[in-house]
């Protein structure tokens, strides 16, 4: 259905009934890293995710006790840092003084002693728009694009975790051990340390995940599965429920041990608020403003598996 733009009576109508969204208003991988209230903060809309050194390669040492006196070639260990940006989540709600009146008019099938289940169309409004934008961040934080704005007519762009994982196996098939096995083996040849790693991935790999791992005991009344944990060489790694927000062809393996959520919080307002906007006419008028972005720490200790059939 179309949303509407202005909040008038005859664009928000009343119903009897729950209320119900057939769209998913979970966010699995926002709430494990703290949800919208748990972001840390910057000043500053470009923040760090890791600053990250490399040792010499390991060869066979053949130093002679003359060298040893006069010493070996020295070696500095060189830092480098990577980066993300904060990007803006926004929206506006409009609603009419005569649509506010208008609290107890009911469309639709109108039985006697129906009651509109919304009691205050703003305070509603309201909290929809929250669990739009948590929803939006959630999409962001999975499949976001990184773009670092130089000018104001342009957008920061925070980068999701598909674009920061290091490790990726194109598998252009369906999913099998495999190729989990190779992904999880390059993930640690990049140096994950799989401290706490999670799979993500929709509702059609989730269930080949289930066939792939699953056993099921024998029992006359119970069947099924759904694989939550599997064991592997490289440690437990964790399964979230299957995410309506994941691409369907992809299955990502984030450790949540190294990734948050960062704001920039407006000072005297906060990190994601509403506030009133000025009117010119018969209706309340408001905004909710964040600035956010995704600390996905370093990009070693994730990986992807894409072009799933």
């Amino acid at each position: 259905m179309a949303n509407d733009a202005t909040g008038t009576i005859f664009g928000l109508p009343n119903y009897i009934g729950n209320l119900f969204t057939a769209d998913q208003i979970n966010t699995p991988f926002l709430s494990m890293i703290g949800g919208l209230n748990g972001a840390k903060s910057t000043p500053n809309f470009q923040f760090a995710t890791s600053s990250e050194y490399a040792h010499e390669a390991i060869i066979q040492q053949n130093i002679t006790e003359d060298e040893s006196i006069a010493g070996v070639t020295p070696v500095n260990f060189k830092r480098d840092q990577s980066t993300n940006v904060t990007q803006i989540f926004q929206e506006e709600v409009l609603i009419s003084y005569v649509k506010m009146a208008n609290a107890g008019r009911l469309s639709g099938i109108n039985t006697q002693g129906g009651i509109n289940n919304v009691v205050t169309e703003k305070d509603w409004q309201i909290a929809k728009h929250l669990e739009s934008i948590a929803r939006s961040v959630e999409w962001h934080f999975l499949q976001g694009t990184y773009n670092l704005a130089a000018a104001s007519n342009e957008a920061n762009q925070t980068r999701g975790m598909i674009a920061a994982a290091a490790s990726s196996v194109d598998v252009s098939g369906a999913l099998d051990k495999d190729h989990i096995d190779e992904l999880l083996l390059a993930m640690f040849n990049a140096g994950a340390t799989f401290r706490n790693p999670v799979i993500f991935c929709g509702g059609s790999q989730k269930q080949k995940l289930s066939a792939i791992y699953g056993y099921a005991p024998d029992d006359r009344n119970i069947g099924g599965l759904n694989i939550k944990q599997i064991e592997t060489d490289f440690g437990n790694i964790g399964v979230a429920p299957a995410h309506r927000l994941m691409p369907v062809d992809t299955l990502l393996i984030a450790d949540m041990s190294v990734i948050s959520a960062v704001s920039q919080p407006v000072p005297d307002k906060g990190h994601m608020f509403y506030e009133e906007l000025s009117k010119t006419g018969a209706f309340e008028s408001g905004q909710l403003f964040g600035m956010l972005g995704l600390d996905h720490g370093p990009t070693f200790m994730h990986g992807v598996l894409i072009n799933l059939t």
